[in-house]
């Protein structure tokens, strides 16, 4: 099931980020990740998985830590 998922969720093509001081393209990154949520329904941890996903460099690292620190 969570590969149908991942593999739904891949066929919208979600747009990347990776990350750096990009106030504009972390808000076009997040609409258009929540456009894509949105049209497939994803619960609140399905999103917080898929989400992840599509960080890469910089803000991938991040999100690695802000898991840890959150306990997730």
């Amino acid at each position: 099931e969570d590969e149908l998922r991942l593999e739904r969720f891949m066929n919208n093509k979600p747009p990347i980020f990776k990350g750096g001081y990009n106030p504009d393209g972390a808000q076009t990154w997040l609409e258009g990740i929540e456009r894509i949520f949105g049209a497939m329904r994803c619960l609140d941890e399905h999103r917080f998985l898929l989400g992840g996903y599509v960080l890469h460099d910089e803000a991938d690292h991040w999100w690695g830590n802000a898991k840890q620190r959150l306990g997730a």
